[in-house]
């Protein structure tokens, strides 16, 4: 009987060790649609030595998200989200043909039971590429969509028109582009701007 208990005991302890710290309690995400809009580079303070530019426009595009966990760590975050991104841009050498263009951002230590927002950036040269003008990015978008997983599992997703999934098509007129990639906000100009609206992201080595 003393053995029984002892393997027991055994085999309670490992399943708690082999359990994730974080995400072994029930989770939910809810989340808004994605929105998109041109934004004009960003104008800093240069010294003594200012330099003469006009701004062009980057594409940003974000959505809302709010994350629960339970039971509450003492913590109030979750150690990790995982945000990925879809955009369906227009493909300016094929009317009606469009790329794909995917990003994945890892969030870390996501305030809980508050709005926090992801992002993603088209630069101007990407602007460009696509429309031939460094204006009016948001023109050259078709659709946009995410998931949102919380330890793998898709907890939210959304689009900002049609059905959610899209970007999983198998269709002809849509092809997966790397040459126009997709930036994180720590990537762009706008890194240290608007900070505590936007959840950290985990750098990768």
């Amino acid at each position: 009987m003393k053995i029984q208990r002892l393997v027991k005991s055994l085999l309670v302890c490992a399943s708690m060790l082999c359990a994730p710290a974080a995400f072994g309690q029930a989770s939910k995400v809810t989340a808004e649609k994605p929105t998109f809009d041109d934004l004009p580079s960003p104008e800093f303070p240069g010294g003594n030595k200012q330099k003469a530019f006009k701004p062009k426009d980057w594409l940003e595009v974000e959505a809302k998200f709010k994350v629960e966990l339970n039971p509450e760590p003492k913590s109030k975050t979750a150690e990790e989200i995982v945000v990925k991104w879809y955009v369906a841009v227009k493909n300016p050498e094929k009317s009606g043909y469009f790329f794909l263009l995917s990003k994945t951002i890892t969030h870390i230590n996501v305030p809980l039971n508050e709005d926090v927002y992801s992002s993603i950036y088209l630069s101007p040269a990407s602007v460009t590429r696509l429309t031939g003008s460094p204006r009016n990015g948001k023109n050259a978008v078709e659709f946009v969509g995410y998931e949102i997983l919380v330890n793998g599992e898709v907890k939210a997703s959304d689009t900002n028109k049609g059905q959610v999934g899209w970007w999983k098509s198998s269709s002809e007129k849509i092809s997966a582009n790397e040459s126009v990639p997709l930036l994180t906000k720590s990537e762009t100009p706008f890194a240290p701007m608007w900070w505590d609206r936007y959840a950290d992201e985990k750098k990768e080595k």
